[in-house]
């Protein structure tokens, strides 16, 4: 593997996009990053949308990025490869993330010194990986991989990422679930319908673990605020700690919030979504259900893991995930084998 210049002042990393979940399976790699180039200026690109860097994740890249820049206009239409984008600017290195061709091209006319990119197999790209390589089937190993090519130094891919929370979100997280009860997280959302498990599914395991004297804490972020009337009414005695007075009011929803709160949980169960990833962050034993999507593409970075996938039982939409099944894999994540008769 040839490395690149060690004399570095300005790198450009392109994505498409970065969602919560995307943000912080990434964050290795932006660590990766300064690590990698300690003295360089380092532009995150979001091509098509925003990015949770400039936002939510602002605190956790402070630091680390140098500029967030949104909606670059790169990668939305392959008409774009007649005009020059980022006019004006030069970087001695730009990684592109992503593999569609036309946006490549887009991407290769920002004037650069090096550009490492995997669409066509590496074609574009100025560094390429060893022969033989075969580009593994995880996102944040890819983009790990991306890095390695880049700098010439070699970055191991963790099995958990540890954050710096601050002792206030911690102290909250703790009067939102005090001691003397045994949690389980539920998020029942997801980015769409089609990724969520039916809504009556999670009432139905919510009562079970009443049963069985634990206490469901319910986690809906603000686009699911429709579902709390009905969550309330069917489980009056679940726990709601993002809709808790003093958590609306100070949280903001933070994923920080959720990742402090998931220490405090027993067992966490939840939709391919973001709260998934703040679940396995916080060190809860996770069970992630999976529907159409592939979990080993965006795999939460925990090494307490319960995958339940829909093909698991000849399906592939998430309502033929069974109750049972569920259920079960709660109880052991928990420790207690107990099947429901």
């Amino acid at each position: 593997m040839t490395a690149a210049p060690q004399r570095t002042s300005r790198v450009l990393i392109y994505v498409g996009l970065d969602r919560i979940g995307d943000g912080l399976l990434k964050l290795p790699f932006v660590r990766g990053l300064r690590t990698a180039f300690p003295n360089a200026h380092l532009t995150w690109l979001a091509g098509k949308e925003t990015s949770v860097y400039a936002n939510l994740l602002a605190p956790l890249v402070a630091g680390l990025l140098d500029e967030v820049i949104e909606n670059a206009g790169i990668g939305r239409t392959p008409w774009e490869v007649l005009r020059r984008p980022l006019a004006g600017r030069r970087f001695e290195i730009i990684i592109d993330t992503q593999r569609i061709v036309w946006t490549t091209l887009s991407l290769w006319r920002v004037s650069h010194e090096s550009f490492i990119s995997p669409a066509a197999r590496f074609a574009l790209s100025s560094l390429k990986p060893p022969k033989g390589y075969r580009s593994p089937p995880n996102m944040q190993r890819q983009m790990l991989d991306l890095l390695e090519i880049a700098s010439g130094k070699r970055f191991e891919t963790p099995a958990r990422l540890d954050l710096e929370i601050d002792a206030d979100v911690r102290a909250l997280a703790r009067r939102l679930l005090p001691e003397g009860s045994a949690y389980v997280g539920i998020a029942p959302g997801s980015g769409g319908l089609p990724k969520c498990w039916p809504l009556e599914r999670f009432i139905e395991l919510a009562r079970i673990q009443e049963a069985r004297g634990r206490t469901p804490a319910f986690f809906l972020g603000p686009k699911e605020s429709a579902w709390v009337p009905p969550l309330t009414e069917a489980l009056p005695n679940a726990a709601f700690p993002l809709q808790a007075d003093e958590g609306a009011e100070r949280h903001g929803f933070s994923p920080l919030l959720t990742i402090a709160l998931a220490g405090h949980l027993a067992a966490a169960l939840a939709n391919d979504s973001g709260t998934a990833h703040m679940f396995a962050i916080g060190a809860a034993p996770l069970i992630a259900l999976y529907g159409t999507t592939v979990p080993e593409k965006f795999m939460p970075m925990t090494d307490r893991l319960t995958v339940i996938r829909a093909a698991d039982f000849g399906g592939s939409q998430m309502r033929d995930i069974p109750l049972d099944a569920v259920v079960r894999a709660v109880d052991a994540a928990i420790g207690d084998e107990t099947v429901i008769g």
